[in-house]
């Protein structure tokens, strides 16, 4: 087996009397995208925060590439890319100013500035000063500045969060690629969906405890529910709505009445949501 890119032992923080992140335990293969999933003041921000060095755990400790980030932070910072939610660039700088400031404190040797922003889609407006930028082209080229050291793990806080629809599938199409080239990511999202299509297993945080974290399969199969979603009509003309869920006895019985019994205008299978099943879990949604 492997060496995890990422281990968490009983790492814990809090801020005063209040505990943010309660002794979790996890891994992070290498090349596996890991989802970090659960509402704001869950303790999503300070666990990224230790594992990237930013702040020391009170207890435990966070291994990256098998160094300790505590003892070995400078090291461990070479070897990552971080990308938080809120933009941190240079407003009075070019895109490519930008990039090759961090080119330069990284060490990195002849590198194409133009080329990384053409893959986040802003080829063309890298001459452009950065407070000119809309909101997405800002996200883009911060997640750009994340890739200029072709790390081994990247940090993802919320990187489509309140992007258009094509800014947002730009930025997951480079987290795809960046795993086919043998990057860890670790993600944090409130995207239910998109974790779901992006990981290869999600941890769910509530009040600083990882409460689940499995496949997303497997935690559909354990606390979801398939089932059959049946727009009918009735003898008015109205539309109503029927579900039958599946994997009992009587679905096959069920289904054959709703066929013979009514009028059936849709049907169509469905299955939990990450979101329903963290509710689920927490008894509380992600907002």
């Amino acid at each position: 087996m492997t060496q995890p890119a990422i281990t968490a032992e009983n790492l814990t923080y809090s801020y005063g009397q209040l505990l943010a992140v309660d002794h979790i335990n996890f891994d992070v293969g290498e090349g596996e995208i890991l989802g970090f999933l659960g509402p704001n003041g869950a303790g999503k921000s300070t666990t990224i925060k230790m594992l990237t060095g930013q702040l020391l755990p009170k207890e435990g400790r966070a291994t990256l590439l098998g160094m300790d980030v505590a003892r070995q932070p400078k090291k461990v910072q070479t070897q990552i890319g971080v990308c938080f939610e809120f933009t941190n660039l240079y407003e009075t700088m070019s895109g490519i100013e930008n990039l090759k400031l961090f080119a330069s404190l990284f060490g990195v040797i002849d590198f194409d500035a133009e080329a990384l922003l053409k893959r986040v889609g802003l080829d063309g407006r890298g001459k452009d000063k950065v407070e000119g930028y809309s909101k997405g082209m800002k996200q883009r080229l911060m997640v750009a500045r994340t890739l200029v050291n072709r790390p081994k793990i990247l940090f993802l806080d919320e990187p489509t969060e309140g992007l258009d629809p094509a800014s947002a599938q730009t930025i997951r199409g480079l987290i795809l690629e960046e795993q086919a080239r043998g990057a860890t990511v670790f993600l944090t999202t409130h995207d239910m969906h998109e974790a779901d299509k992006l990981c290869q297993r999600v941890a769910f945080i509530d009040q600083g405890r990882i409460v689940a974290l499995d496949t997303p399969h497997a935690l559909k199969q354990q606390y979801g529910k398939r089932m059959l979603r049946a727009e009918v009509q009735d003898a008015e003309g109205s539309l109503q709505t029927r579900e039958i869920i599946l994997d009992r006895e009587q679905t096959p019985s069920e289904v054959e009445a709703l066929f013979k019994g009514e009028q059936v205008i849709t049907i169509h299978s469905e299955e939990a949501t990450l979101e329903d099943i963290f509710i689920r879990i927490t008894g509380r949604g992600l907002s």
